[in-house]
């Protein structure tokens, strides 16, 4: 069964979702903090990482950008457990690496049904063999290369990261269906027919220059 790192400073939100997690069969590690979680996972195998974004000594967003800057890490998912509703904030958090956010108070299906999805992912990628890339994701100019607009290029850079039409639309601060408008013309004019595909192609173009 996999193993979730959990980290929050609350203590009896990090003991319910522990107990949760626990119950469903998974085995779960605990921080109070970014600093402990940063210990923890870099000496322990972890499958996934479930972070409040505000707690003393390293906050989440800090501990996520530690985490996707180590190359053993870069692709362990990991989620936020926030407060915060504030769209910069979610922004920040997706631009930095987090896989997903989840706002409190939620309930037991909504943590559930988050994290099932999170793992169903990685596996799914594991399967792919898209670990096999080395994407660089800092720009999204060499996309432009398949014909493009720059507002598309930044579309499919997303999508090859596995973000969802939600997520984009949080992360470059437009409507979701501005997103799918883009999509459609993105599968297109690289004559694809969904996002597996496109995604493939783009991982390749980002790791070329690897």
């Amino acid at each position: 069964m996999s193993t979730i790192l959990v980290i929050d400073d609350q203590p009896q939100l990090l003991k319910n979702v522990s107990t949760i997690l626990r119950l469903e069969g998974f085995t779960v590690a605990t921080a109070s903090n970014g600093l402990e979680g940063w210990e923890i996972v870099s000496k322990e195998p972890v499958d996934l990482v479930v972070c409040d974004v505000a707690m003393p000594s390293m906050d989440g967003f800090e501990l996520v950008g530690k985490i996707r800057a180590h190359p053993l890490m870069k692709s362990l998912p990991f989620v936020f457990l926030t407060a915060r509703t504030d769209r910069a904030d979610t922004r920040k958090g997706m631009e930095l690496g987090a896989n997903d956010y989840l706002t409190k108070p939620f309930t037991r299906d909504e943590l559930m049904g988050m994290i099932q999805s999170c793992l169903a992912k990685r596996r799914a990628v594991d399967a792919s063999g898209q670990d096999k890339f080395k994407p660089d994701f800092t720009s999204s100019k060499p996309l432009e290369k398949l014909g493009l607009t720059a507002r598309e290029a930044e579309v499919l850079l997303w999508i090859a990261q596995g973000k969802s039409n939600a997520d984009i639309a949080c992360i470059l601060g437009m409507a979701e269906k501005t997103v799918k408008k883009h999509l459609g013309s993105v599968f297109q004019k690289m004559g694809v027919e969904g996002r597996h595909a496109a995604a493939l192609n783009a991982l390749t173009i980002l790791s070329a220059g690897r």
